[in-house]
């Protein structure tokens, strides 16, 4: 069974997300606020947490307390463990084009969806799409760290290899051998 995360302050909403991850056969891990997110998400990094870890996070930008949406993602991805969770924010609230990119690149977030939530069915092929795309980040990642890097700028400078020596030709041969019958000549 998989497991989401959702950190959601209103009620309604919440509660949905957990009723369609249910019927989804996927468990729900889910916070109210940003505090008690993070909370949990530190107890996952001292090892204190035993259960399936989220492979994706559903995040409310505005959050109450001190901890944001945003803040809650930014913390996902220090985590040694949770990192490579996939990270969608939602708000109802609308946001110009420089916040959008600022609120995604603060979280390390994959998506950014508005509410109200698409429906059912299309909600979760796109979470499912954006989980499909964070595996094939992290075996990518982890590909790149198990090959060696053969960039030519990291190796040690080889000397060139020279081309095979060609045979001579005919008229080189016959003008070698006439210098060796007039240096034996000589000789006499």
């Amino acid at each position: 069974m998989s497991t989401w995360m959702v950190v959601e302050d209103e009620p309604d909403i919440y509660e949905v997300l957990l009723a369609m991850f249910e019927m989804w056969g996927i468990e729900g891990v889910a916070f109210v606020d940003g505090e008690e997110a993070v909370a949990w998400i530190d107890e996952v990094d001292r090892g204190e947490f035993e259960g399936e870890l989220p492979e994706l996070a559903l995040l409310d930008i505005r959050l109450p307390g001190s901890i944001s949406g945003p803040m809650v993602g930014e913390r996902l991805r220090k985590s040694p463990i949770l990192q490579h969770s996939a990270i969608v924010l939602s708000t109802a609230y609308r946001l110009s084009a420089e916040e959008e990119k600022g609120v995604i690149e603060r979280a390390g977030a994959d998506h950014l969806m508005y509410k109200p939530l698409p429906k059912f069915n299309e909600l979760k092929k796109l979470l499912e799409g954006i989980i499909a795309e964070r595996r094939a980040k992290k075996a990518e990642a982890a590909k790149a760290a198990e090959t060696p890097n053969t960039n030519a700028a990291t190796q040690p400078a080889m000397p060139p290899i020279a081309p095979p020596p060609q045979p001579p030709t005919l008229p080189e041969v016959e003008e070698a051998e006439t210098e060796v019958v007039s240096s034996k000549k000589e000789e006499k």
